[in-house]
């Protein structure tokens, strides 16, 4: 899942970095409401977390702007305002759910793990594909039963595959929505992450095609039994 952070304060950026990172997330920071504006008009995130005070765009008249033009992507608000009038300001502006600093981060991670089983496609707490499962909360995952290890590559494309079904992905595509658009690699990263997670899903006994390629188009999940 792909996060765009707005904040200025780069002590609060940090922690939330690396919190977040840990948990498999791609993450990619903007300091300013500007910035975070042409980002958001050029890339495309599952959700964003946004500061209200902020340089150039606040966040209650960036989230406006954003709301203005169509964008549906969930929005969280962070801010030390804490008064009932400054929520409801935030939420009148379009934000999905507002956050007082300062918060612990478990609860954060749990506000974006509901907001993501909010959305126009609502998700269970656990994916599941056939006999595999994958637990956002604890980033566990098991076939039949049993335990797999993965790199985190590995873990945020198979909950990216995971969380679009059947649906077809080129390298491309991949690319674009698993690594943060200054540290893109090439697209031959992608079939070599693949490759090792088909390994570890056959040594756990799926399927050697578990993950299938869609010639000439991409890759999928294979369709369950």
């Amino acid at each position: 899942m792909k996060i765009l952070l707005v904040e200025d304060d780069e002590r609060i950026t940090d922690a939330l970095l690396e919190d977040l990172t840990d948990q498999h997330y791609v993450v990619e920071v903007a300091h300013d409401g500007q910035a975070a504006w042409d980002l958001v008009d050029s890339f495309t995130y599952d959700l964003i977390l946004l500061d209200v005070m902020l340089p150039k765009i606040d966040g209650i008249n960036l989230c406006r702007r954003l709301r203005a033009q169509g964008c549906t992507t969930p929005i969280l608000m962070l801010t030390a305002r804490d008064t009932v009038s400054d929520r409801v300001l935030g939420l009148d502006a379009g934000a999905d759910d507002y956050l007082v600093k300062p918060f612990d981060l478990q609860e954060l991670s749990a506000r974006i793990r509901a907001l993501m089983r909010r959305g126009s496609s609502p998700l269970p707490p656990v994916l599941e594909w056939g006999e595999l499962r994958l637990d956002p909360s604890t980033c566990e995952v098991s076939y039949e039963n049993r335990s797999l290890t993965l790199s985190p590559t590995e873990y945020r494309l198979l909950e990216f595959f995971l969380r679009h079904g059947r649906r077809v992905f080129s390298r491309a595509q991949i690319l674009e929505q698993l690594w943060s658009f200054d540290q893109i690699p090439e697209e031959s990263t992608v079939k070599a992450h693949i490759r090792s997670l088909r390994q570890k899903l056959e040594a756990a006994g799926a399927p050697a095609d578990f993950i299938e390629t869609v010639y000439g188009l991409g890759y999928r999940l294979k369709q369950k039994p």
